[in-house]
């Protein structure tokens, strides 16, 4: 076998009850919303204005200016941001959709944790079979979720078999309605470069990992826009085992830089699910578990346990790996290298939306400001999927993706979890209703 795929631990249990917020509320997105009186964040820049309204008309900002200035339209919905924070949703660049054989209500639970937590766009990362149903009912707001941007199924060793094979690949998955192209581990370099070549003819984007074959310095050259879990930066440079080489990473990074290339660190999944550290009871006690199907959870708790069970793990060496990847991401951020958020959300103790608040204090840990960290997850976002719609910031014309926040995100990042309520493509969940949502979810399956 070319290519073993990592074990994602998707856990597709059938749920008994979905929260109330699909297609019944959608049409309270209709109308009018205005934020009156709040501080917004627009992530154009480190800066917070006061005293702003801000409207909504359907899934768009319609204005944004001083309270003063703005015009409340009779009949709107009047939120009251006094005190509160305004800011642009964020967004799962490496996210997924549940695997195996999900009911539509699991789907519906998954698409709601990845919203009531501020999530507002999900780049899904490994195609399954009724994602492009999913992608429709969420896209088009019958389930109250984030907007899907979708990969088909991988390319990989065990996928593709010839150079032909895989550029036929590219022009079926376009066909299909695929956003982008996903690369796992084994392929070929012949192979991988005729990916590539039809990838550009077709005019869809790819991104992942590199392949042991292919390397950093090709992929980057052969034009993969995005390269997940800081694949590919530590084997070229070191760092895995050893130290890392600071002149080579200046290269890579400038190679990256110029090719208008993305970085996706994963860093607590990675952390956990690759390299092994953690301990397992303790991750397994995490208060977001209640929200996951146990059997899902004690599949994840096996998985860790069988790693750190292998006769070749080290504790000590897997700790020296992991403060590797944290210096990277540093180095990376100094160095200007474009840096998107994501987690790899649903596996290895990682819930879709809670996941994301753990991976904002690793980024933190890493030397990543407040802004730096938001701006990975909003306005970097919008300027990646610049060609299919206009988000990540607040402003007039922008898809209305909006996190309401009781204290300041920018004095610190862990603020984006002390929500007031979640705006998605202009459909209003206060505080009290993403609860009243969650509560139904843990207590589907039995928490």
């Amino acid at each position: 076998m070319r290519f073993a795929k990592l074990s994602l631990g998707f856990v597709l249990a059938a749920c008994v009850a979905a929260p109330s917020t699909a297609a019944g509320d959608q049409a309270a997105g209709a109308g009018v919303t205005a934020f009156v009186d709040v501080n917004v964040i627009p992530m154009d820049s480190e800066r917070v204005l006061a005293g702003q309204t801000v409207i909504v008309r359907g899934d768009r900002i319609v204005a944004v200016g001083p309270a003063a200035d703005v015009d409340v339209p009779d009949g709107a919905r009047r939120i009251d941001g006094a005190g509160k924070y305004l800011m642009p949703g964020l967004s799962e660049m490496h996210g997924h959709t549940p695997g195996g054989f999900p009911t539509d209500t699991f789907r519906e639970q998954v698409m709601f944790l990845y919203a009531a937590n501020g999530v507002t766009t999900v780049r899904g990362m490994l195609g399954l079979p009724g994602d492009l149903e999913l992608k429709a009912r969420t896209n088009t707001g019958e389930i109250w979720g984030p907007t899907l941007y979708l990969a088909g199924p991988s390319f990989n060793g065990n996928s593709v078999t010839s150079p032909s094979q895989a550029a036929d690949r590219v022009w079926i998955q376009k066909e299909e309605g695929w956003d982008h192209l996903k690369i796992h581990p084994g392929l070929t370099v012949p192979e991988y470069d005729a990916l590539a070549a039809a990838a550009a003819q077709a005019g869809i984007r790819f991104g992942g990992h590199v392949p042991a074959d292919v390397g950093i310095r090709h992929a980057i050259l052969m034009g993969q826009e995005t390269f997940d879990h800081l694949d590919g930066y530590l084997e070229e440079a070191g760092g895995v085992r050893g130290p890392m080489d600071p002149a080579r990473l200046d290269e890579l990074f400038t190679l990256t830089i110029g090719a208008r290339a993305w970085v996706v660190p994963t860093m607590v999944l990675w952390e956990v699910g690759v390299i092994g550290l953690g301990d397992p009871d303790a991750l397994a006690a995490y208060p977001e578990m209640r929200y996951w199907p146990p059997q899902g959870v004690q599949g994840w708790k096996d998985r860790l346990q069988a790693i750190q069970a292998r006769g070749n793990w080290d504790v000590e060496q897997a700790r020296r790996h992991a403060g590797n990847r944290t210096r990277l991401l540093g180095m990376m951020n100094e160095a200007g290298v474009g840096i998107l958020m994501g987690t790899d959300s649903p596996q290895m103790f990682s819930v879709p939306g809670f996941s994301l608040h753990r991976e904002l204090a690793a980024m933190a840990d890493a030397g990543m400001s407040p802004y730096e960290i938001l701006a990975s997850g909003t306005r970097n976002v919008g300027e990646y999927f610049q060609g299919y719609d206009t988000f990540g910031t607040v402003a007039a014309g922008r898809r209305a993706d909006l996190i309401l926040t009781n204290t300041n995100p920018l004095e610190d990042v862990a603020n984006v979890a002390d929500r007031a309520g979640v705006m998605v493509r202009g459909v209003w969940k206060s505080e009290e209703e993403i609860q009243q949502g969650l509560a139904e979810i843990a207590a589907s399956f039995g928490n």
